[in-house]
């Protein structure tokens, strides 16, 4: 039976770049020192007032399938994973079906799930390749998260950046994607959220775990993540590892969601591995959501340390909560 190999990946972001030097002249009394020493960021992009998830996972699928010579007429399934959406419905990945002009025998369905989102956009691309429903696969991660920050919230708008990410799915004879581990608690779904916009009204609405000190629609509670996150994500590798019969230094890499600087340095300790082994590249676009695990797979294969035989985890966790991990042997060869 056919497998799932990670092919060619393009990247793109918006024009307009938002620097730490920008922040400080607009906020004065913000410490952007100090802001940047815990995030790890110093820039992001954001995207313009009439400008979409969706535009820019367009022009990511659109350099995609110039820059790699891709066939757009074989892409049998778009899966879609954002958490800005043009519209409750209809569905954003049948827009962008027919704005790519791909087959209308391809299947295309939207996701929301956030920073574990491009694990799971793998799994399910396994899956339809594995079966034989497809095999060609264009994985989108698109996020907008700028929409739904205020402009003087110094606790979101310093981390946030917008982004896309196009990954071309395909089958192969190898098996280079395994030992999938899930874990969701929903218990967690106040720390991070968009309460407004949807069908739940009124006293009913979610409401935010502590004290909204800001505007924005977006709303997120840094501590109570960092917490989830450095119990669950080592207990997911260790359920990585026993799934596939394996030790931790047998893997080059862990390629995790890069959240921020203070929380991969967390991890770092608990797992007794270094920034060579457990990568933290966000200072140039900031936490890009479901677009980071992308964004550094591409970063890392440019600077050719990911190579044919590079094996790694991929973690990507958040929102929800959700997280998700996954074995990965590199197969692809950059043309």
């Amino acid at each position: 039976m056919p497998h799932a190999e990670i092919g060619p990946i393009a990247v793109h972001f918006p024009e307009r770049v938002e620097t730490n030097a920008d922040l400080q002249a607009e906020f004065p009394h913000w410490d952007l020192g100090l802001i940047e020493e815990k995030t790890g960021i110093r820039q992001r992009y954001i995207a313009a007032a009439e400008e979409t998830a969706s535009d820019l996972a367009v022009a990511a699928s659109e350099k995609l399938f110039r820059d790699y010579d891709i066939d757009r007429s074989t892409i049998d399934f778009v899966l879609y994973c954002t958490q800005t959406p043009d519209y409750p419905l209809p569905t954003t990945a049948c827009l962008i079906q027919n704005r790519l002009g791909l087959s209308d025998r391809c299947g295309a369905l939207d996701f929301n799930l956030g920073c574990s989102g491009y694990v799971y956009g793998l799994a399910l691309a396994e899956g339809l390749i594995h079966s034989g429903s497809a095999r060609n696969v264009l994985l989108l991660t698109a996020e907008t998260y700028s929409k739904y920050i205020d402009a003087e919230d110094r606790s979101l708008r310093t981390i946030f950046g917008d982004a896309a990410a196009a990954t071309l799915v395909r089958a192969t004879d190898q098996a280079t994607l395994g030992a999938f581990q899930f874990g969701t608690d929903g218990s967690g779904a106040d720390t991070l959220m968009v309460a407004d916009g949807g069908a739940r009204t009124g006293d009913q609405v979610l409401k935010p775990r502590h004290r909204k000190r800001w505007k924005s629609r977006l709303y997120m509670d840094g501590p109570s993540l960092l917490s989830f996150t450095v119990v669950a994500i080592p207990k997911l590798i260790d359920d990585i590892l026993a799934a596939a019969g394996r030790t931790l230094d047998s893997y080059h890499y862990l390629l995790m969601h890069q959240a921020t600087r203070k929380m991969l340095e967390q991890l770092q300790t608990r797992l007794a591995v270094d920034e060579e082994r457990l990568p933290i590249r966000l200072a140039n676009c900031g936490n890009t959501v479901s677009c980071t695990l992308p964004i550094l797979i591409s970063d890392l294969r440019g600077e050719g340390k990911i190579k044919p035989g590079t094996e790694s985890l991929l973690i990507g966790f958040g929102v929800g909560w959700s997280w998700a991990g996954c074995t990965w042997k590199e197969t692809w060869t950059q043309p």
